[in-house]
């Protein structure tokens, strides 16, 4: 039976992800991956040999992980319409050893943002930067930082289908607490919008960038989920531990937490130049 990306079929696959509870993001990243398709074929049939010219010609124009997470979202939907037969491999990537200097935010530069902010009479988005960095926090799971969680010290955060509760410093309750009396915040969510509705990811996205020239840090470095890993990569240096690390920022697999805790080269440097005093004559 010859088969095609049909409109139908993608509008029902995009009705089983909302079943499944996928996020909105993850949803219309896999439906758009998919129209993507669709498009290359041009009506033409769907088959292995169509599937395979089109994952070469995603090699030739993206990186392997993005080659891959654009696969991963097409395999989902050939399962889906029940051609597991024209699936294709993921393409494979060697593990690195360390990332690079200018992809993830040092814990001086987010000082710096912090810093910025508070200097432009942003409390909000200060705060809001110290809640991610402080706590592990999804930026999507923001709303969960409600009056009385920050009362209780400890918040309860649900994110596909899975509960985890959030312990919230002393310190941090200190600063909540009195952002919370100033802005007349006793009940739901502590950081709202103008339209009194929970701060959403492009919201915050876009306020920290406006930070980036007056806090000296490169913007290609700035984004809500840096503030992850810099807590992640924070926490893995005092508490070695990569389990609970993994269970505090809700990872379903250790393996997805390792990629938060790699070094940056310099540092992957400064660990070989002590192995180097010891081995060399």
């Amino acid at each position: 039976m010859q088969r095609s990306v049909t409109r139908k079929s993608i509008n029902d696959y995009k009705q089983y992800l909302l079943m499944a509870e996928k996020a909105h993001a993850t949803i219309t990243k896999y439906i758009n991956e998919v129209e993507r398709l669709s498009e290359y074929l041009e009506h033409n049939a769907l088959n292995k040999c169509a599937l395979l010219e089109y994952r070469e010609t995603l090699a030739e124009n993206f990186s392997s992980r993005t080659v891959n997470t654009k696969l991963a979202a097409i395999n989902g939907y050939l399962s889906f319409i029940g051609a597991d037969e024209y699936k294709v491999h993921l393409l494979k990537v060697q593990r690195k050893a360390f990332i690079a200097e200018n992809r993830e935010l040092s814990a001086a530069e987010y000082k710096r943002l912090v810093n910025a902010a508070d200097a432009s009479g942003n409390d909000r988005l200060s705060l809001v930067m110290q809640t991610i960095c402080v706590t592990g926090i999804l930026v999507a799971e923001l709303r969960h930082i409600t009056a009385e969680a920050v009362r209780e010290g400890r918040a309860a955060v649900r994110n596909k289908g899975k509960t985890r509760v959030i312990l919230i410093p002393t310190a941090l309750r200190r600063l909540l607490l009195g952002y919370m009396k100033k802005a007349g915040v006793t009940t739901g969510s502590v950081f709202l919008s103008k339209n009194k509705t929970p701060l959403d990811r492009s919201t915050v996205w876009r306020r920290m960038k406006a930070l980036c020239e007056r806090a000296g840090v490169d913007p290609r470095k700035v984004f809500p989920h840096s503030l992850r890993h810099l807590f992640a990569r924070v926490f893995y240096s005092v508490e070695k531990d990569l389990l609970r690390l993994a269970d505090i920022l809700g990872h379903a697999s250790v393996n997805t937490t390792r990629i938060y805790t790699m070094e940056t080269g310099r540092q992957h440097m400064k660990l070989l130049e002590r192995v180097s005093r010891v081995l060399l004559t």
